[in-house]
């Protein structure tokens, strides 16, 4: 199994990045996914996930929420986190991770028992003029 995280870059604050976790070997479909990030000197947080297709629903970090859609294309295998009006404190890696439920906790500060152990190497998001 692969996944990948992409789409991270360098943009100006105000600005906008897709970015996209793409599965190979492994159908996101069934599993609720999360998108996570870690700032320096952070701990790693839960910014956005998304329920399985049978059970739908999405949830955001109060932070993120109004800024941030998280949707699936299943025909591609891919999750995505749309990320608009960014600000400098959105800088972090970022992470996909599908989880072993197929539905979200609802509290994004509450662990979540994600399906692999590794984070793998994420995508970087600097946001800075």
């Amino acid at each position: 199994v692969q996944l990948q995280a992409s789409g991270g870059g360098l943009v100006q604050p105000g600005g906008s990045l897709k970015l996209s976790c793409a599965a190979h070997g492994l159908a996101l479909d069934y599993y609720a996914i999360g998108w996570f990030r870690q700032a320096p000197g952070k701990e790693r947080e839960r910014v956005s996930c998304i329920n399985s297709v049978q059970h739908e629903s999405t949830y955001y970090t109060e932070s993120v929420k109004g800024r941030f859609t998280i949707s699936r294309d299943s025909a591609k295998n891919t999750v995505y986190l749309q990320m608009n009006s960014l600000k400098p404190e959105d800088t972090a890696h970022y992470y996909c991770a599908p989880m072993v439920d197929v539905t979200c906790v609802v509290d994004p500060g509450t662990d979540q028992e994600r399906l692999f152990d590794s984070w793998g190497q994420g995508t970087l998001v600097t946001v800075s003029s």
